[in-house]
């Protein structure tokens, strides 16, 4: 028999964005209070709708300037601050109580952000403690002791982002995505600590990114920034993946 596309029921594509950056020593999310039904009141990861003349990464990338002011990649294709990749396809039937949705998460990493603005259909929007919204609070306050779980599958979602995100900068030189063109190795350290959420030895730290091949490149300058004596100042190197890795600590 012929293929009839008419026969399946249409559907629609968003993109969510698991946007994460480091504040005050801690692994942070932008999450938006939802303006408008479903879900309206609660938090969400911020995203929407797929463009019909958009491809994936464009509307991701559209997203991610509407939310933060953010371009992933410059006109002229040279890249910039964020880090954006494709995380993964969430598709389940009931997923959205509109309609049939499937959405293409995207994993976002930047460096120390500022406090974003409310667009589009958010009534608010925040940076949040990853580990308040895994835990029900909403790290807002202490007057709010409970909060309820993120609007459509958006927990798992950003669960999978945080995974990706601890798993990659074992093997990869990530982890510099979320510092600024230059930082010192203490900065870096702190990185470390707050993705994967655990304490590091500072000479161990040090001995190991500064033995990696291609991972840190001495800039000749110095910075008082952090207090206490002058820290050297490292960009990051050409290497993509560390040899040997960055293994995470058992907690």
């Amino acid at each position: 028999m012929p293929y009839d596309p008419s026969a399946f029921p249409p559907f629609a594509v968003t993109v969510d964005l698991v946007v994460l950056t480091v504040r005050k020593h801690a692994l942070c999310a932008l999450v938006v209070r939802r303006g408008e039904p479903p879900y309206q009141g609660r938090w969400a990861l911020p995203g929407g709708f797929v463009r019909a003349e958009e491809d994936l990464e464009t509307a991701a990338a559209r997203e991610l300037t509407e939310e933060t002011g953010l371009r992933s990649q410059h006109p002229e294709g040279q890249p910039t601050e964020a880090h954006l990749e494709q995380l993964a396809t969430y598709g389940a039937p009931q997923r959205d109580p509109r309609m049939r949705v499937v959405s293409v998460a995207h994993l976002v990493l930047a460096p120390d952000l500022p406090a974003p603005t409310p667009g589009g259909d958010a009534r608010s929007v925040r940076w949040a403690p990853v580990d308040s919204l895994f835990d029900g609070s909403d790290g807002a306050d202490g007057r709010e002791a409970e909060q309820a779980p993120l609007a459509f599958d958006h927990d798992r979602i950003l669960r999978d982002g945080v995974e990706r995100a601890r798993s990659k900068i074992e093997y990869s030189s990530l982890a510099t995505a979320f510092c600024p063109p230059e930082f010192t190795v203490g900065e870096l350290r702190r990185v470390y600590e707050a993705v994967w959420g655990v304490a590091l030895d500072p000479r161990n730290f040090h001995r190991k990114v500064t033995g990696t091949p291609g991972f840190l490149v001495p800039t000749g300058g110095t910075t008082t920034r952090q207090g206490g004596r002058p820290a050297q100042l490292f960009r990051a190197g050409g290497a993509t993946l560390l040899n040997p890795p960055m293994l995470r600590p058992e907690v």
